[in-house]
């Protein structure tokens, strides 16, 4: 069973707007035949009206939506060849798991409704319980089997909607696995929409990052964890450290500028820093600084304020002398670990922070941590 879809998936300038809000600001966008795209953010982000949009259960406002060279903006959901999947399953419950699957075959007269719909289960690994009723399967189970009853229809894009929502934290984890294995052997365009960040940089190859109705940042996960273009990307996507800094001079040597942080030189990769910005936010995630290094050009001294122990890792809180706490996180490799109390210094490459425009709020996106899953 394999697809290949008709083309690219295109939103030109798209829009959406209920009554005097808008739900989704001019979005342009082109998402790769055969590509696995994630749309990430918090609840009223927008992440869900784009996809109600692409899969025609809502009108845009202003823009066009095109599958290759077809406009499908003002088509019907039912005449559009896109499939999506809910977190909800919408299973028929007194229909066998395989009628389930051929069901939409069925209904167009599909002579081979049957035989396609065996290799649908087959494709998701539930070959052994097409007899079954939905009810008789776990709720991973039923969500492949959801699964399957889209795919089966080969559809130019299969859309997700918090797909995994329902499903505890080892069974999700299994399950990202398992759809990337799916769509890598299928080949279809599969667009997921996902408030939780670790879901979507496990499965995608490339995520768009939304915010209040407009796309913030668009990348491969690596790009967009490593070089976050805006203190919201750099928050919602992990954790950041950020230090407020000014550029000393943008004149690099060997590719390295010099800030000044808290009455402290500091280096950053000059590809890493804004243009033309002297006021900035210095980032660093946790797990790139490392205690009790004080060698390198980045180092700082603070005093150890928290300890969690999380089995692989130790994060630490370090208190710096005017008073900011910066999050470290070292792995459990036998190194020794810092105590309650200890004054420790604080390393960094100068390769591994990124800069900000400081007019940026530091906060912006960590108070949706409890939205990311």
């Amino acid at each position: 069973m394999s697809g290949g879809g008709k083309g690219d998936l295109q939103l030109v300038a798209l829009t959406k707007e209920f009554g005097s809000f808008t739900a989704v600001q001019p979005l342009d966008l082109t998402i790769e035949a055969g590509s696995f795209f994630a749309l990430l953010g918090p609840s009223g982000c927008g992440k869900t009206t784009t996809l109600r949009m692409i899969a025609g259960l809502e009108a845009p406002t202003t823009g066009r939506i095109r599958i290759g060279d077809d406009d499908i903006t003002d088509t019907k959901a039912y005449q559009r060849n896109v499939n999506t999947v809910f977190q909800s399953y919408a299973l028929f419950p007194h229909m066998s798991v395989l009628d389930n699957v051929m069901f939409g075959l069925k209904r167009r007269g599909d002579k081979e409704a049957k035989h396609k719909a065996q290799e649908a289960l087959e494709l998701v690994e539930l070959a052994h319980v097409g007899s079954k009723r939905p009810t008789q399967l776990s709720g991973g189970m039923q969500q492949r089997v959801a699964l399957a009853r889209a795919l089966v229809n080969q559809p130019d894009v299969l859309l997700l909607d918090e797909p995994l929502g329902a499903l505890d934290l080892k069974l999700r984890r299994q399950m990202q696995i398992e759809l990337k294995r799916i769509q890598q052997e299928v080949g279809l365009t599969f667009i997921h929409v996902t408030h939780d960040q670790e879901e979507a940089m496990t499965m995608a190859d490339r995520i768009a990052v939304m915010n209040a109705g407009r796309m913030e940042q668009l990348g491969d996960p690596a790009t967009l964890y490593e070089k976050p273009q805006s203190t919201f990307v750099a928050n919602f996507l992990g954790q950041s450290n950020l230090l407020r800094a000014t550029v000393l001079s943008e004149e690099a040597a060997d590719g390295i500028v010099r800030v000044r942080s808290h009455d402290t030189e500091l280096e950053v990769a000059r590809a890493h820093l804004p243009d033309g910005q002297r006021d900035v936010w210095l980032g660093v995630r946790p797990e790139k600084l490392r205690l009790g290094e004080g060698g390198g050009p980045n180092h700082l001294n603070g005093i150890v304020r928290d300890v969690s122990f999380t089995g692989v890792a130790t994060q630490y809180s370090v208190e710096m002398p005017w008073g900011q706490e910066l999050t470290v996180v070292q792995q459990n490799d036998g190194t020794a670990r810092a105590r309650l109390g200890e004054n420790v210094t604080v390393s960094w490459a100068a390769e591994h922070g990124f800069a900000l425009d400081a007019s940026q709020d530091a906060d912006a996106g960590a108070e949706l941590v409890d939205e990311r899953g």
